[in-house]
């Protein structure tokens, strides 16, 4: 999706390329799930000459709302509060970003 988001628009083989150059992955898995993301209705696609060009339907910050949503039901019960417990202990945030986080749970109080 992000390479999607910043491409504006892309074919699968644009896709491929932009992830080989950060690791090997197979053309295959990448066909298959810009196909599920169309499915779920993330990407849409359009035919131009002999390739599909998809597009994301929804704009990052709700796409990636509704993931995490969908992330935190499956693995947290619904809870967000074991992720932030695990993120904090394993440090993978930093103490301004707890700090922001406070603020913000002070603030929607």
């Amino acid at each position: 999706m992000k390479i999607v988001w910043g491409l504006t628009s892309a074919t699968v083989r644009d896709v491929y390329e932009a992830l080989r150059k950060h690791r090997q992955i197979a053309y295959t898995t990448v066909m298959t799930m810009m196909k599920i993301l169309e499915k779920k209705k993330f990407l849409k696609k359009t035919q131009q000459e002999r390739a599909f060009v998809y597009q994301p339907v929804r704009p990052k910050e709700q796409v990636i709302r509704s993931m995490v949503r969908d992330f935190v039901t499956r693995v947290f019960d619904g809870s967000a509060e074991p992720l932030l417990v695990h993120l904090v202990k394993d440090r993978h945030l930093s103490e301004k970003e707890v700090r922001e986080i406070t603020r913000m749970i002070q603030e929607n109080k």
